[in-house]
């Protein structure tokens, strides 16, 4: 894990960048940037923090677009702890106060900044489209029925859909098998019903979860997959004997 001590020094330009890419969770590009924050990431800022390996930037096509390496997340994730740059100001000093509350209200719920700031699928969406003008919404007449409610699924439930699920990935009992995939399959599970299932099964006496040991292995979707156990975040699952 980053320490303190692993924060570079570095300008309130080049913090503002990684802040806006953790908390928008996704590549942006300079034209993405200048309107969500009102600045580029282009020139010294920009080379220094690709040569400290924690931004990675497509240079292949106009506008640039820039994305967190796994050593940009845990940077970012530790801003908070190194000392401000004086040349920021008051605005930059402030960003630190919410960055270091944000820090301890995670760590106190057990959720990782990547699943806390994970982009859904109609986020995601409305962060890229264009706007649209919309057509007027249909009158509702007094006949049209509610949905019905979901019915809540039991812990037990929500364990046998997990144990299914690695039925169906597992090339064999005890096999590693990713929580991403494992996610996947149950993409209709409330996200707290399972990682509150993933932790209870912890303590079954044929369950492993571990955090993978390569971190640089780990791509943005095993990241945003992964489950708050304890004090780190852990990605492979694994049923059976050992």
């Amino acid at each position: 894990m980053t320490s303190p001590a692993d924060v570079p020094h570095l300008t309130p330009n080049q913090i503002n960048a990684l802040v806006v890419l953790m908390v928008e969770a996704r590549r942006l590009t300079n034209v993405e940037l200048k309107e969500l924050a009102g600045f580029t990431l282009t020139g010294k800022d920009n080379t220094k923090l690709v040569d400290l390996g924690l931004v990675d930037t497509d240079r292949t096509h106009r506008p640039f677009a820039h994305e967190l390496t796994e050593q940009g997340w845990r940077v970012a994730r530790q801003l908070h702890t190194a000392a401000p740059p004086k040349q920021g100001g008051s605005t930059t000093r402030s960003l630190f106060v919410v960055l270091s509350n944000l820090h301890r209200s995670l760590d106190r719920l057990r959720v990782s900044h990547g699943d806390f700031f994970k982009q859904t699928e109609a986020t995601a969406a409305a962060a890229t489209s264009e706007p649209q003008h919309q057509a007027p919404a249909p009158t509702v007449t007094a006949t049209t029925a509610a949905p019905a409610a979901a019915a809540p699924v039991s812990a037990a439930e929500v364990e046998a859909l997990v144990r299914s699920a690695y039925r169906d990935l597992a090339t064999a009992p005890g096999a590693w098998v990713g929580l991403a995939d494992v996610r996947d399959r149950l993409a209709d599970t409330d996200r707290a019903a399972l990682d509150a299932a993933l932790r209870a099964m912890v303590g079954r006496e044929d369950v492993r979860i571990i955090p993978v040991a390569n971190s640089k292995s780990l791509t943005a979707r095993d990241r945003a997959a992964a489950v708050r156990i304890g004090n780190e975040d852990n990605h492979a699952l694994a049923i059976g004997p050992a």
